[in-house]
């Protein structure tokens, strides 16, 4: 049966393909080819990439199942690059476009998989599908990402974002000033009633506290600094929408898709900067730092310029 998918107000414009990604959580590439090879269909009819989405179209979306859903891949995939390589742990730089491990509905490359690809023996603590993995960066979110080679690291470090020792730091460009320029947002967050595939501030949602500092104000964006003292899904996206001050690139959360055109953004621009650990063997404080990847540093230079 195929997955059905109306498409909400914020998507119309944006080409099948781009509407797609944002809403299976996939790549834009993988998009294209669950097109190319006709599962995507609109009243009957197959779709070409290049369509613009109007506002509650629906979507019918075969995904093929060409394997089990959990299997772990081993592949080598494309800008997964290792930062740190220690006995017990392994540090990365994941790109966009990767989740952390399989799951169902996903089809694309993961973490876990790529790590495989290189020869990498993790943890096998939690589910197989899942080895190693101690937090998960969303799949539209680029940067730092650490997974447990040894059993030891796996229990220490689940442990260590649990007790919220673990400092985690990213960088996102947001639109608008925020006002105050630095401050913490405590809003509970939860699943949006009205979209499965969304989030929100609710009362009655979970603790989530995010803090932030702007770094560079460049008039219609800025950049700031966010150290998370929780780690909700989207927390950082939910949050600065909420103060009306989307992530530039996020059309899920309500950010200009004429702004994000101008930057070349086809998916919000946010990275995990940097991750800071207690060494699970040594206890020694561990800090890795991720560069920003082409298409945010692209967009920054833009706005630097002047010419968003």
């Amino acid at each position: 049966m195929p997955e059905r998918l109306t498409v909400p107000e914020e998507l119309a414009g944006l080409r099948v393909d781009a509407g797609l990604a944002r809403l299976m959580g996939i790549s834009r590439s993988q998009a294209a080819t669950l097109i190319a090879e006709g599962n995507v269909s609109s009243a009957g009819k197959a779709v070409g990439k290049s369509l613009k989405l109007a506002s509650g179209a629906v979507l019918d979306v075969v995904v093929p199942e060409r394997r089990d859903p959990l299997e772990v891949v081993e592949e080598v995939v494309e800008g997964l690059k290792v930062l740190l390589d220690d006995e017990d742990f392994v540090v990365i730089d994941k790109p966009v476009g990767v989740a952390a491990h399989p799951s169902p509905g996903w089809v694309g490359p993961t973490v876990v998989g790529g790590l495989a690809g290189l020869g990498y023996r993790i943890s096998t603590s939690g589910a197989p599908e899942r080895a190693g993995i101690v937090h998960r960066l969303d799949v539209g979110t680029s940067g730092v990402m650490v997974v447990a080679k040894s059993e030891r690291a796996y229990t220490a470090l689940k442990r260590a974002f649990k007790d919220r020792t673990v400092d985690k730091v990213y960088h996102a460009v947001v639109q608008g000033l925020p006002d105050p320029l630095a401050g913490t947002i405590d809003a509970p967050i939860g699943r949006h009633p009205g979209h499965d595939w969304r989030f929100a501030v609710l009362e009655d949602g979970r603790d989530s506290v995010t803090h932030y500092e702007v770094l560079e104000a460049f008039g219609k964006a800025s950049l700031v600094e966010v150290h998370l003292e929780t780690g909700r899904t989207h927390q950082i996206r939910v949050h600065f929408s909420a103060l009306r001050h989307p992530c530039a690139g996020d059309l899920t959360y309500g950010a200009d898709p004429r702004l994000a055109a101008t930057l070349g953004l086809t998916r919000q621009w946010l990275h995990a900067r940097q991750l800071a650990f207690d060494n699970p063997r040594t206890g020694e404080r561990v800090t890795v730092t991720s560069e920003y990847p082409q298409d945010l540093a692209y967009a920054l230079e833009i706005l630097g310029s002047g010419q968003a």
